[in-house]
C-alpha cells in the first residue's frame, strides 16, 4: 500500500544510486534501438531520458546524470516528500530533476554529484 505520512515516508524512502549514469536530450524523432527509461511530451519537442550508453551509442548526446530511486512506494498524493529532499539536496548546492512513478520516486543529479546526493537524503531519512 502507498505511504502517505511524511514521517514514514522519510524514514522509509531508502534510496539506491544506479551504477550507471543516464542523460536528457530532445528525442530527435525516429525509431531508438533502445527502451528509454522516460518520456517527456513538451511544446517544443519530446524529452528523453535514458541510460547513457545507450543514447550514445545511437549518436544522442548528454551530460551524465546519475538516477536515485526512493524505494519507498509513496502515495501520488503525498504531501511535502519531494519539497524536504529537495530542500536537503538545495543545501549542499546539488541541482536536482525528479521523475514520479506510480510506485516510486526518481532523481536525477549530476554525476559528479551522486555520492554527496546520496549523503545528504541519507541523513534526511536518519540513515
Amino acid at each position: 500500500m502507498a505511504e502517505t505520512d511524511l514521517g514514514v515516508l522519510l524514514r522509509s524512502m531508502e534510496p539506491v544510486l544506479h551504477s550507471e549514469p543516464y542523460g536528457y536530450a530532445v528525442w530527435p524523432g525516429g525509431a531508438l534501438a533502445f527502451q528509454p527509461f522516460a518520456t517527456v511530451a513538451e511544446d517544443e519537442g519530446p524529452t528523453l531520458i535514458a541510460r547513457l550508453a545507450e543514447m550514445q551509442a545511437a549518436g544522442i548526446a548528454s551530460d551524465p546524470w546519475a538516477r536515485i530511486s526512493l524505494t519507498v512506494q509513496s502515495d501520488l498524493a503525498a504531501v511535502g516528500l519531494t519539497a524536504a529532499f529537495a530542500e536537503a539536496l538545495g543545501r549542499e548546492g546539488i541541482s536536482c530533476n525528479v521523475i514520479a512513478g506510480y510506485h516510486h520516486d526518481h532523481l536525477f543529479v549530476p554525476w559528479e554529484r551522486r555520492e554527496d546526493a546520496m549523503a545528504a537524503l541519507r541523513g534526511l531519512s536518519g540513515a
